[in-house]
């Protein structure tokens, strides 16, 4: 029995007319156009009736879109009457389009599958901080690079080049070490009335030297040697530094500060290697302003008075004890010489406690690398100090550290060896000064000692 009769012989039976489509009739007029309901049929059979189905890629779960049941859900297709089966005419959906447009699944914070307000953003790539510290570290020291560079040629066009070595005749061989000549003159040049006054410095002419000592530079340790002014020596036979006409020695000994006053830095170049055998490689010379300038630029200088002492001549008023000390007080600081019963040896020892502190708190990382400190006190200094044509800004450099050194305990300081006076100058120990000159040629530690 097929579909047809069960569905002929049931209606029939009744006795009655069904509107349906699709059963018999006894009648003698034909039946128009019958509905027929539609039979899913499995199978073989049910294939056959099929379209052929495009090759499809199988979906992943997250790239399913959504039908209208929901998310996950596909869209219904005619004919199927479970969600496994698609006819292969159903296209695919758009996401984002307009209105009834299905959306994928959201992920977490519009992240992964895409987000609740539009389509999908992939994650970004998390910060390479390695490469960005790499980036800042490079351009970090090309801006320290480039400021240094320009520090330096700023400092090295203003330095005054005013000294020729070269017209100093006759000189001693060179040594292991490097020596350099620091002398601190009365020079008022530059300065007003006004501070003439407050710096106690006098008006007269000219310039004298005020302090002379001798700087060797020696891998076996620095050493720091005093020249009292007042020192008993020899001027010796010269070229002129204007004339540049040599004038003959006369065996005329006199105090060592008279070579300065007679014709200039040159002079005084030659009377000390004459006067000890040691060649002077570099000359470094600054006046009274300029050395109290650095020293306020500084923001002072920090120093331990062991006894406490007063002189009207100089402005000095000191009590004991451990103070910071301005440029006018610094200035009176090494200039006194009657308020001590060892005159002129106690003030060279002054001047070399203070030279040292200077140095080792003007040649440190806070005041190199604070521009608020750098270039203030290179201004001061460059303004007065005097220095060799031969003498660079390296060379300045190594200077100062060096006095730093011996401020810190690495290396000696000590006064000319003195043996007695004569007329009242003070006179050389020949001897010792021959062996402490031996030592500094030949980069030896230094084992003499002085007053």
């Amino acid at each position: 029995m097929s579909d047809w009769d069960g569905w002929s012989g049931e209606q029939s039976g009744r006795g009655r007319r069904d509107d349906g489509y699709g059963r018999g009739s006894e009648q003698a007029q034909p039946e128009g156009a019958q509905r027929m309901r539609h039979v899913q049929r499995p199978g073989p059979q049910a294939s056959r009736q099929q379209p052929p189905q495009p090759q499809q890629p199988p979906r992943r779960p997250a790239e399913q879109p959504a039908g209208p049941g929901g998310p996950g859900r596909p869209a219904y297709v005619p004919g199927q009457q479970d969600g496994s089966y698609d006819s292969g005419y159903n296209t695919g959906q758009v996401y984002g389009g307009g209105h009834g447009s299905a959306q994928p699944p959201a992920g977490p914070r519009g992240r992964g599958t895409g987000g609740p307000g539009g389509p999908a953003r992939p994650a970004g790539p998390a910060p390479d901080w390695r490469r960005r510290i790499k980036i800042g570290s490079i351009v970090l020291v090309s801006g320290l690079l480039v400021t240094g560079v320009g520090t330096y040629f700023w400092a090295d066009s203003n330095v005054r080049r005013e000294v020729d070595l070269s017209k100093v005749i006759e000189r001693p061989k060179e040594g292991d070490c490097t020596t350099y000549l620091i002398v601190g003159s009365d020079s008022r040049e530059g300065m007003s009335d006004e501070e003439k006054k407050k710096l106690h410095t006098g008006s007269a002419e000219g310039k004298r030297t005020d302090s002379m000592m001798i700087l060797a530079k020696c891998s076996s340790g620095n050493t720091m040697i005093s020249l009292p002014r007042d020192s008993d020596v020899e001027i010796p036979s010269f070229v002129g530094s204007e004339s540049g006409k040599k004038f003959a020695g006369t065996g005329k000994r006199t105090k060592l500060n008279a070579a300065y006053a007679e014709d200039g830095p040159e002079l005084l170049v030659r009377t000390v290697e004459f006067n000890t055998g040691l060649r002077i490689d570099h000359y470094a010379e600054i006046g009274f302003a300029g050395f109290a300038n650095i020293v306020d630029a500084l923001g002072g200088v920090e120093l331990n008075i062991e006894k406490g002492f007063k002189d009207e001549k100089s402005g000095a008023d000191f009590k004991e004890g451990t103070q910071t000390l301005n440029g006018e007080q610094s200035l009176a600081y090494v200039r006194t010489r009657y308020a001590f019963a060892e005159s002129d040896l106690q003030r060279t020892k002054n001047q070399q406690k203070f030279l040292s502190a200077l140095a080792s708190q003007a040649a440190t990382p806070s005041t190199i690398l604070n521009p608020f400190s750098l270039y203030p006190m290179l201004g001061a200094g460059l303004d007065t100090l005097i220095v060799d044509k031969d003498m660079s800004l390296w060379d300045m450099g190594s200077m100062f550290f060096a006095m730093k050194g011996i401020s810190s305990g690495d290396g000696v300081s000590m006064n000319m060896p003195i043996s007695g006076q004569r007329g009242g100058n003070l006179v050389w120990d020949k001897a010792k000064v021959q062996q402490l000159v031996k030592q500094i040629q030949n980069d030896e530690k230094v084992t003499v000692r002085g007053q």
